[in-house]
């Protein structure tokens, strides 16, 4: 399964929450998005944040359920789930 961490030097980091940063979520979609290189990536659905991610954790990135359009995502830490939701494929010509 496909991992990623954000060093805590990433330049999305200063300002966000600071004495406790977290990673923001734009970042993470970001890597969720770079690591699927099935199809074209066209937008997001039904996207949802539990917990937030600390610069340095090793985040796991699986996906499930594939279809034509979509495919399901969530992003875990150990056995916390950080966020979930479903990539949408762009449409063929």
């Amino acid at each position: 399964m496909p991992e990623f961490a954000i060093s805590a030097d990433h330049p999305a980091l200063p300002g966000h929450f600071p004495g406790n940063p977290v990673v923001p979520g734009v970042v993470i979609l970001e890597r969720v998005i770079a690591l699927w290189t099935a199809a074209p990536v066209r937008g997001l659905d039904g996207v949802k944040f539990h917990h937030p991610l600390q610069p340095g954790e090793t985040a796991t990135v699986r996906f499930q359920d594939p279809e034509k359009a979509a495919v399901k995502f969530s992003v875990t830490v150990n056995d916390r789930q950080l966020v979930t939701g479903r990539l949408l494929f762009e449409r063929g010509p």
